[in-house]
């Protein structure tokens, strides 16, 4: 925000030009904007008052997410009370004589909040604290990196296994890359290329992506599937364990990282075959975090028990993943284990990714509640043909709506928050029979984690970016390529693997 003039020391603060504020704010503007246009629509006569509201707080949800017009979490906020007021003056969907009531409307808003799913999301967000504050995290990377030799291809190779590694470990996208930043630019320095060049772009390219790529792949690794989760257990009372998101979604997640491969060191190719002194470079790295300390140690411990728990989940046990996860980071904080405190962990956890996860499942919960996502998918079943279309062809239309509306969101959380009720009411609206409604609501939500294309599409790009080390140009060239990869993979699996075990 400019300003006219620079106020002396004391003054009372500077005078903001009118033309700047309406250009800087023009997201919130516009968002209010077609608020206040969709709720002055007639209400159609099979969609509830309250439905028509909450489809006009989805808009307003929609652009403020996209545009960014104000931060995630204080939108979240805003949603709550948009909610509070124009859902408790709608009449009640069940007894419509009498309305609804804002202490009920703000329940409703905060619903979300009893989600295990937040729990979940929120407790994996300490884990991935404790990794960084141990830097356990970061002697995993270089104890993998140190061993694949000094040739560019087995570089690349070790970057891609790191982050599958790291996926499994740190559940958290975001917490992931920006352990892995540094130890890129660490090995782009070791191997004495500068920064801009070839080499620097294509690994740093590498490690965003395949972060994104095992987000599909492992249902813990990020936060916008837990919100899919939270929506398939309030519409249907039922999950999806660790175990069957990983043997749906692992043959993606490793035929997509092969595909990353070629695509990056072919599309990128690297001045130098070979770096000598790299492997040095990472050994120095290592040598320099000492040996294992006793809280990376414990760390270990829990972590690959709770990954055991995780794999066996509805196999040797009942206990599900938000409770055994929950139950890890309790042990973390006791006495006597010590890895971290809650002084210590409390500035690291990133509430406002809580807060915003929280109304996203209220939000959607609301839409299908109140109808308006049932309304709105009878309109996208009737406007793309989908009422009596085969499921592969809904899985291929539904993808290709999702990557294209993805361009215009920034997190993939948000955009799983509007979209994955939609989705749900969709395939709940079709007359195809043989519709396994759950397990295609799991596929396309692995296509909502599918930010390959703009460095705007998800945090952890931006983290990436930062670096300076790659232009948008080549992440948008590399990232079409991708996700037409991906797209094909989509449909290649639907149509043999996932079709086998009974997801389409």
């Amino acid at each position: 925000m400019s300003t006219v003039a620079q106020p002396a020391p004391g003054a009372a603060g500077t005078i903001v030009k009118p033309g700047n504020w309406f250009a800087s704010n023009w997201g919130l503007l516009a968002a209010i904007a077609a608020l206040i246009v969709v709720l002055l629509l007639p209400t159609p006569a099979a969609l509830p008052v309250a439905g028509h509201r909450m489809l006009a707080i989805l808009v307003f949800a929609v652009i403020v997410w996209m545009t960014e017009a104000i931060d995630y979490a204080v939108s979240a906020i805003v949603i709550a009370a948009l909610m509070a007021f124009l859902l408790g003056l709608a009449p009640n969907v069940a007894n419509p004589k009498v309305l609804l009531g804002t202490s009920a409307a703000l329940t409703l808003a905060f619903s979300g909040f009893t989600s295990t799913g937040l729990v979940l999301v929120a407790a994996a967000l300490f884990l991935a604290a404790a990794m960084t504050l141990t830097g356990l995290d970061k002697r995993i990377a270089l104890n993998i990196l140190s061993r694949v030799g000094i040739e560019t291809r087995n570089v690349v190779i070790g970057t891609i296994l790191v982050g599958i590694v790291l996926a499994f470990m740190v559940p958290s996208t975001t917490a992931r890359v920006a352990c892995l930043v540094p130890i890129t630019l660490g090995m782009i320095a070791a191997f004495g290329v500068d920064r801009k060049s070839v080499f620097a772009s294509m690994l740093m390219l590498v490690t965003v992506q395949t972060a994104s790529i095992w987000n599909v792949g492992i249902k813990t690794a990020a936060a916008q599937n837990m919100i899919a989760i939270g929506f398939i257990e309030k519409a249907f009372n039922q999950s999806i364990t660790w175990l069957e998101w990983l043997i749906a979604a692992a043959p993606f997640g490793i035929a997509m990282s092969v595909a990353l491969y070629f695509v990056m060191t072919r599309m990128m190719k690297p001045e130098v075959t070979q770096v000598p002194g790299g492997v040095e470079g990472i050994k120095k790295s290592l040598a320099a975090l000492g040996p294992i300390k006793a809280s990376e140690v414990k760390l270990l411990v829990i972590s690959l028990t709770l990954i055991a728990f995780w794999a066996t989940e509805g196999v040797l046990h009942s206990f599900d993943t938000s409770t055994t996860t929950i139950t890890a980071v309790a042990l973390m904080f006791m006495p006597g284990i010590g890895i971290l405190t809650w002084k210590e962990a409390q500035p690291r956890i990133p509430w406002g990714t809580v807060i915003l996860f929280g109304i996203g499942i209220s939000l959607g919960t609301a839409l299908l509640q109140t109808k308006g996502a049932t309304w709105l998918a009878d309109i996208v079943v009737a406007e793309f043909g989908l009422k009596n279309a085969t499921a592969m062809f809904i899985l291929g239309t539904m993808s290709l709506f999702l990557v294209v509306i993805h361009l215009g969101f920034a997190s993939a959380t948000a955009l799983a928050s509007a979209m994955i009720p939609i989705v749900i009411a969709v395939l709940k609206g079709v007359a195809t029979p043989g519709i396994n409604v759950i397990g295609m609501t799991m596929l396309l939500q692995f296509v909502v984690s599918f930010g390959f294309i703009l460095v705007v599409n998800a945090p952890q790009n931006m983290v990436a970016y930062g670096t300076d080390t790659f232009s948008a140009r080549d992440f948008v060239r590399t990232g079409l390529v991708l996700t037409v990869v991906a797209l094909a993979l989509v449909m290649l699996l639907g149509a043999t693997y996932w079709r086998w075990l009974g997801y389409v």
